[in-house]
Protein backbone atom coordinates (compact mmCIF):
# COMPACT_ATOMS: atom_id res chain seq x y z
CA UNK A 1 0.00 0.00 0.00
CA UNK A 2 1.19 3.22 -1.36
CA UNK A 3 1.69 6.30 1.13
CA UNK A 4 -1.36 8.04 -0.50
CA UNK A 5 -3.56 4.51 -0.36
CA UNK A 6 -2.41 4.06 3.75
CA UNK A 7 -3.92 7.69 4.68
CA UNK A 8 -7.43 7.11 4.77
CA UNK A 9 -7.01 3.82 6.92
CA UNK A 10 -4.44 5.94 9.09
CA UNK A 11 -6.79 8.31 10.44
CA UNK A 12 -9.45 5.82 10.47
CA UNK A 13 -7.32 3.72 13.18
CA UNK A 14 -6.14 6.69 14.86
CA UNK A 15 -9.67 8.28 15.06
CA UNK A 16 -10.76 4.40 16.65
CA UNK A 17 -8.01 4.62 18.93
CA UNK A 18 -8.41 7.94 20.29
CA UNK A 19 -11.95 7.16 20.51
CA UNK A 20 -11.43 3.53 22.76
CA UNK A 21 -8.20 4.89 24.77
CA UNK A 22 -9.72 1.83 27.51
CA UNK A 23 -8.81 -0.84 24.78
CA UNK A 24 -5.63 0.19 25.15
CA UNK A 25 -4.15 2.24 28.27
CA UNK A 26 -1.28 3.48 28.64
CA UNK A 27 0.01 2.88 25.10
CA UNK A 28 0.76 6.20 22.51
CA UNK A 29 -1.04 6.48 19.00
CA UNK A 30 2.90 7.98 17.90
CA UNK A 31 4.25 4.70 18.68
CA UNK A 32 1.80 2.34 17.47
CA UNK A 33 2.30 4.62 14.29
CA UNK A 34 5.84 4.20 13.18
CA UNK A 35 5.24 0.78 13.73
CA UNK A 36 2.26 0.73 11.14
CA UNK A 37 5.03 3.03 9.01
CA UNK A 38 7.85 0.12 9.15
CA UNK A 39 5.62 -2.85 8.34
CA UNK A 40 3.92 -2.22 5.24
CA UNK A 41 2.22 -5.98 4.96
CA UNK A 42 0.27 -4.79 8.54
CA UNK A 43 -1.27 -1.73 6.81
CA UNK A 44 -2.59 -4.52 3.76
CA UNK A 45 -4.05 -6.27 6.50
CA UNK A 46 -5.23 -3.92 8.70
CA UNK A 47 -7.00 -2.71 5.32
CA UNK A 48 -8.41 -5.88 4.48
CA UNK A 49 -9.55 -6.47 8.04
CA UNK A 50 -11.24 -2.69 7.82
CA UNK A 51 -13.10 -3.18 4.23
CA UNK A 52 -14.53 -6.48 5.95
CA UNK A 53 -16.24 -4.77 8.63
CA UNK A 54 -13.54 -5.47 11.10
CA UNK A 55 -12.95 -2.40 12.90
CA UNK A 56 -9.85 -3.16 13.66
CA UNK A 57 -8.50 -1.62 16.99
CA UNK A 58 -5.00 -1.73 19.06
CA UNK A 59 -5.88 -3.90 22.08
CA UNK A 60 -2.91 -3.97 23.71
CA UNK A 61 1.17 -4.89 23.88
CA UNK A 62 2.18 -8.28 23.95
CA UNK A 63 4.33 -9.11 26.76
CA UNK A 64 6.74 -11.57 24.93
CA UNK A 65 7.14 -10.04 22.01
CA UNK A 66 6.65 -6.11 22.14
CA UNK A 67 3.97 -6.02 19.46
CA UNK A 68 0.90 -3.97 19.00
CA UNK A 69 -2.14 -6.19 19.19
CA UNK A 70 -4.41 -5.58 16.32
CA UNK A 71 -7.92 -6.92 16.76
CA UNK A 72 -11.49 -6.59 15.20
CA UNK A 73 -13.65 -4.58 17.55
CA UNK A 74 -16.46 -4.35 15.54
CA UNK A 75 -19.78 -5.05 17.86
CA UNK A 76 -20.56 -7.99 15.90
CA UNK A 77 -18.84 -10.62 13.50
CA UNK A 78 -17.38 -8.89 10.63
CA UNK A 79 -20.39 -8.73 8.08
CA UNK A 80 -18.09 -9.33 5.41
CA UNK A 81 -16.05 -12.68 6.72
CA UNK A 82 -19.69 -14.45 7.84
CA UNK A 83 -21.13 -17.43 6.31
CA UNK A 84 -17.89 -19.34 6.42
CA UNK A 85 -17.13 -22.45 7.45
CA UNK A 86 -14.14 -23.65 9.46
CA UNK A 87 -11.17 -24.36 7.34
CA UNK A 88 -10.24 -25.75 3.89
CA UNK A 89 -10.90 -29.66 5.00
CA UNK A 90 -14.19 -28.59 5.98
CA UNK A 91 -14.75 -27.14 2.99
CA UNK A 92 -13.58 -29.78 0.54
CA UNK A 93 -15.74 -32.39 2.72
CA UNK A 94 -18.88 -30.75 2.23
CA UNK A 95 -20.80 -31.85 -1.02
CA UNK A 96 -23.74 -30.13 -1.42
CA UNK A 97 -24.70 -26.00 -0.64
CA UNK A 98 -21.07 -25.77 -0.47
CA UNK A 99 -20.19 -21.80 1.14
CA UNK A 100 -18.44 -19.75 -0.53
CA UNK A 101 -15.14 -20.34 1.23
CA UNK A 102 -13.76 -21.05 4.92
CA UNK A 103 -12.26 -18.84 8.07
CA UNK A 104 -9.10 -20.46 7.90
CA UNK A 105 -8.33 -19.86 4.04
CA UNK A 106 -9.69 -15.97 4.50
CA UNK A 107 -7.66 -15.26 7.63
CA UNK A 108 -4.61 -16.51 6.27
CA UNK A 109 -5.29 -14.25 2.85
CA UNK A 110 -5.35 -11.52 4.93
CA UNK A 111 -2.48 -12.16 6.85
CA UNK A 112 -4.17 -12.43 10.20
CA UNK A 113 -4.64 -15.15 12.35
CA UNK A 114 -8.18 -16.57 14.15
CA UNK A 115 -8.55 -15.12 18.06
CA UNK A 116 -7.72 -18.37 20.19
CA UNK A 117 -10.75 -18.90 23.20
CA UNK A 118 -8.57 -17.29 25.68
CA UNK A 119 -7.81 -13.84 22.99
CA UNK A 120 -11.22 -13.62 22.66
CA UNK A 121 -12.69 -13.95 26.26
CA UNK A 122 -9.67 -11.07 26.88
CA UNK A 123 -11.08 -8.98 24.50
CA UNK A 124 -14.52 -9.50 26.12
CA UNK A 125 -13.42 -7.73 29.21
CA UNK A 126 -12.95 -4.30 26.96
CA UNK A 127 -16.43 -4.10 25.60
CA UNK A 128 -19.71 -6.56 24.78
CA UNK A 129 -18.82 -8.24 21.64
CA UNK A 130 -21.17 -10.53 19.51
CA UNK A 131 -24.37 -10.18 21.45
CA UNK A 132 -26.46 -11.34 18.33
CA UNK A 133 -23.21 -13.02 16.11
CA UNK A 134 -20.87 -15.43 16.81
CA UNK A 135 -17.39 -16.20 16.07
CA UNK A 136 -15.15 -19.07 15.06
CA UNK A 137 -12.38 -19.84 17.12
CA UNK A 138 -8.80 -21.81 16.65
CA UNK A 139 -9.82 -25.60 17.69
CA UNK A 140 -7.87 -27.41 19.10
CA UNK A 141 -6.26 -30.33 16.95
CA UNK A 142 -8.00 -33.56 18.90
CA UNK A 143 -11.45 -31.63 18.48
CA UNK A 144 -10.72 -30.50 14.99
CA UNK A 145 -9.41 -34.60 14.19
CA UNK A 146 -12.77 -35.38 15.22
CA UNK A 147 -14.75 -33.02 12.48
CA UNK A 148 -15.59 -30.26 15.33
CA UNK A 149 -14.78 -26.30 15.66
CA UNK A 150 -15.07 -23.99 18.56
CA UNK A 151 -17.09 -20.91 17.80
CA UNK A 152 -17.81 -18.29 21.05
CA UNK A 153 -20.22 -15.45 21.52
CA UNK A 154 -21.61 -13.17 23.98
CA UNK A 155 -25.02 -14.11 25.72
CA UNK A 156 -26.78 -13.21 28.94
CA UNK A 157 -23.82 -11.45 30.09
CA UNK A 158 -21.57 -14.62 29.96
CA UNK A 159 -19.24 -15.70 26.86
CA UNK A 160 -19.75 -18.79 25.55
CA UNK A 161 -17.86 -21.26 23.98
CA UNK A 162 -19.84 -23.92 21.96
CA UNK A 163 -18.91 -26.71 19.22
CA UNK A 164 -20.20 -27.26 15.87
CA UNK A 165 -19.29 -29.51 12.79
CA UNK A 166 -16.44 -27.83 11.34
CA UNK A 167 -18.40 -27.84 7.70
CA UNK A 168 -21.26 -25.97 9.24
CA UNK A 169 -21.58 -22.01 8.20
CA UNK A 170 -24.56 -19.84 9.28
CA UNK A 171 -24.94 -15.95 8.10
CA UNK A 172 -24.86 -15.22 11.23
CA UNK A 173 -20.99 -16.24 11.88
CA UNK A 174 -17.62 -15.48 11.23
CA UNK A 175 -14.86 -14.69 12.79
CA UNK A 176 -12.73 -12.29 14.28
CA UNK A 177 -8.99 -11.91 13.34
CA UNK A 178 -5.51 -10.72 15.53
CA UNK A 179 -2.50 -9.09 13.57
CA UNK A 180 0.31 -8.75 15.76
CA UNK A 181 3.07 -5.66 14.21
Amino acid sequence: MKAEESKPLLQTLQARFQAHMQRHAGLAWTEVLARLDANPAALDALQAMEATGGEPDVIGLDAASGRYMFCDCAAESPSGRRSLCFDRAALDARKENKPQGCATDVAEAMGITLLSETQYRALQQLGEFDLKTSSWVQTPPAIRALGGALFCDRRYGQVFVYHNGAQSYYAARGFRGLLQV
